[in-house]
Order: structure tokens, then sequence, then C-alpha cells
């Protein structure tokens, strides 16, 4: 899949219309996307994706291949049972390459080849890593590709000794191997069968401590990974950085006490379980919904109140530059750190004693706001189209646009137009509301006059 990713952007560039530099970085994101999605999903339609050696629908492989490239997990069929191994293959390489990014995999074959990085493909670059500047790009896709390969080969190793205990020593490193990058990539499809994901490992600790490691890790962003790497001591991070570790901390924390209070006599999840067993269910339940996709306790069981709250955590989601969907941390913060300026009657937005520009600001309100708008459109949209209650539609669609993958059991019982709302939910959720609009927009221009200020009344 990286290579067809580095052919497809060397044709763009040196094809006779010169199509890179016609286009917006935006615009080659959004092109190399689709090109992925469609090349995976005719994959999955062959025969020999099938256990059964048939032909798979296409829109259920095309609904399969963009949950996969866009790191959802949403699955309308069961992927540990339905696909061969052929066919589960495709979908591992999916998610890495959509995980990384096609240019970050572009730009490994390139380094292999001894190609030259140019201007044009570091713009992509910048953009497809969620950077503020190109300085430095290039260097951090190589930093992505380490730490990628070295984390989910390190876990793929712990969790394919420990599953080898209950499927043998093949079957269980190749379990291993699947769920190591699945997990790191916030993926979220697993092979266990039956849409149990990890439901019969709920007390298991091996494996919730090493799918926390890989999913949190993964959801705080590459740029976050090299920045305390580099600098190891909290003052010296950087203010991206400082937020993005604070406010995932605070989210963590104050999910894993709500689930656990919530749910503590619900029989149909923490019920029934020891103290410990409860302790470490509330834990990764909060920590799933942050674009993970894993579930070890029954969504479909939940009280509604926890629901919305993973619901509202989806809407979250992880950090920016990494592999989760979401509004993002970042954003979050920075809307809440305006509200608490304004509410103070201060002009100045502050984070850890630092000015964010009123930019920032803007294009935080404007994420959320877009977000919003996309959610609430395909929430109508498939309250007509599905005969399901409306929680299980709004979780679905939240789940769709966080590229979180859990499920309230409405995916495998959606209609065509229901799996073509969702399949474009994930991916606008996967690139962000605002790459999509700005790779479908005119090209921007700055205004040469400003017009004349007149205040309105709000609040």
């Amino acid at each position: 899949m990286g290579f067809l990713a580095g052919r497809t952007v060397s044709r763009l560039r040196y094809g006779n219309f010169n199509l890179l530099n016609k286009l917006s970085p935006a615009q080659i994101l959004v092109l190399g996307f689709i090109g992925l999605i469609l090349a995976g999903a005719i994959l999955l339609s062959l025969p020999v994706s099938s256990a059964a050696g048939k032909p798979t629908k296409f829109i259920d492989a095309l609904f399969t291949a963009t949950s996969a490239v866009c790191v959802t997990g949403l699955v309308v069929v069961d992927t540990g049972t339905y696909y061969s191994v052929f066919g589960q293959i495709v979908i591992l390489l999916l998610i890495q390459v959509g995980g990384l990014g096609f240019m970050t995999m572009a730009t490994l074959f390139a380094l292999i080849l001894g190609k030259k990085i140019h201007l044009k493909e570091r713009l992509i670059m910048q953009e497809a890593l969620n950077q503020l500047t190109m300085e430095g790009v290039v260097r951090l896709a190589k930093a992505v590709l380490a730490i990628t390969f070295l984390i989910e080969g390190t876990a793929a190793l712990i969790l394919g000794i420990r599953l080898s205990a209950d499927y043998g020593w093949g079957r269980g490193f190749y379990y291993g191997l699947f769920h190591a990058v699945s997990a790191f990539n916030n993926a979220g499809f697993d092979l266990f069968g039956e849409y149990r994901s990890l439901t019969r490992y709920v007390a298991d600790p091996t494996i919730n401590i090493v799918m926390t490691i890989l999913i949190i890790v993964g959801g705080l962003g590459f740029s976050v990974i090299v920045d305390i790497y580099n600098k190891r001591k909290w003052r010296s991070l950087s203010l991206h950085t400082k937020t993005v570790l604070s406010t995932t901390a605070i989210l963590l924390i104050a999910g894993t006490a709500a689930v656990f209070f919530l749910e503590y006599n619900n029989g149909h999840t923490l019920g029934p379980l020891s103290l410990p067993a409860k302790l470490l269910a509330s834990w990764f339940q909060s920590m799933t919904p942050r674009t993970a996709g894993f579930n070890t306790l029954d969504i479909a069981g939940l009280r509604n109140a926890t629901q919305f709250l993973l619901i509202i955590f989806m809407f979250i989601g992880a950090s920016p530059g990494s592999t989760g969907g979401g509004i993002k941390t970042s954003t979050f913060s920075a809307l809440v750190a305006a509200v608490w300026a304004m509410t103070r009657g201060k002009e100045d937005v502050e984070l850890f004693e630092r000015r964010l520009p009123r930019e920032i600001v803007y294009r935080s309100l404007t994420v959320a706001l877009v977000a919003l708008t996309l959610i609430i459109v395909v929430t109508m949209t498939l309250t007509i189209t599905e005969n399901a209650e409306f929680l299980t539609v709004l979780f679905e669609t939240t789940s769709a646009f966080g590229t979180v993958g859990l499920s309230m059991g409405l995916t495998t019982k959606l209609t065509v137009l229901g799996k073509i709302a969702i399949a474009i939910t994930m991916f606008a959720g996967r690139l962000g509301p605002l790459t999509v609009a700005f790779a479908v927009a005119q090209k921007q221009q700055k205004a040469v006059y400003r017009l004349a200020e007149e205040k309105i009344m709000v609040g």
C-alpha cells in the first residue's frame, strides 16, 4: 500500500499535466486517501479476500476499506470470521498506511530509494502531519516511522506471547501483530470474532495494559512524542505538548471515575466483576472512546448516561498529528480557555502562562462548529433511513466522525444509504473537516481591505 501511495505521488508529480503543482496540499491528501480507499475496496471485494471464497458486495468492501484507511473500526461484516487471511492482511495494510498517512509511507519509500523530498512534498507532509510550519517535517516523518515500528513490534511480541496461550503460537503471534497495529493506529479492528472485541479479556491485565499503552501513545500525536523524547522536562516542553498531556490526563481520570460510578451496579457491565476488574474495565472504557474503538464492556449494555458520556469523549477525540480523530484535545482546550477568559473578563486567551493567537481560537471554534454541523446532518439523515433509536444513531454518527469504531449494534444493520453516510463521516473525521473543506473550496485569498466595524448583541 505504501508503494502504491509512493507511485501515486510520483505520477502526480511527473505526469503530463504536472497535477501535483496544480493541486493544493489539502486536495492531494483527499485524493490520495480516496485512491487508497478505492484500491482497498477492490482488493476486499475479490473472492480470495473472503473466507467463503465468494465476492463481497462492493458497498460492504468500500465501507470496510474506508473504515480501515480512516482507522475507525466500524464494520458491516465480522472481520475475524468473514475475511480470509488475505483479506485480513489487506485490512492490516490499509490500517497501517491510513494511520500513518500515505505521504509518510511514500516518504519511507523515497528515502529507501534515495530520492529527494521536494518542496511540494514537504508542504503535503506538513498538512498531513498537522504541523504549524514546514521546518523539520522530513525529520518528523523519519521519527514517526521509527517510533511506530518500534512500538508496534514490541507490543506485537508481548501480545503474541500472551495470545499464544489461547490460540497456539502461529495464530497467537499473528493475532498479536494484527491487534498491535490496530491499537497503535487507534483502528479498533479485531479478529476475535462475533463482534466481541476485547470483552473476553475484560479482567486480563496484560491485554489491557499493552492495549492501553498502544492506544494512548498512538493518540497523543507524533510531534508530542518527539517533543517528550527530546526535552524530557515539563518546563522545557512546548505549549502544545503541555496542553495535550494535561487534557488527556484530565479526560482519562474523569472518564474512569464517571464510568466506575455510573456502571458500578449495572448487571450488564461492571456489576458481576470484582473490584480490581471494575477499576480496570472503567479505565479501559474511558480511554477507548478517544478514537480507539476497542471495548471490554458491552456498549449496548451501558446505561444511557454512560453512552452519552462516551459520545462527548468521541467528539473530543485524540490529539493533532496522531492516528485518531475527533475535534482533538488541543481544540477542546482552546475553546475551554476562551470561555474561561471571557467569563473572567479577560481579553487574552491563556494556557500555561502563554497567550494563544486569535487565529488559533477562531480555527478551534470553526473546527468544532463544522464537526457539530456534520454530526447533526448525518444523524438527522440516519433517523430517516434507519430503524433505530435516536441515541443509537447519534452514538454511531459520533463514533464514525471521531474515527472511534464503537457501536451499539447499528452498523451491521445499516441500509445502503446509511453505509454511504457513515463512510463519508469517517472520511471527514479522519482527514479533518477543515482539510476536506479547504480541498473543495476555491483558493484562499487574503482581503485587500477591511470593512467598517459594528457590534451586535449576543448572549
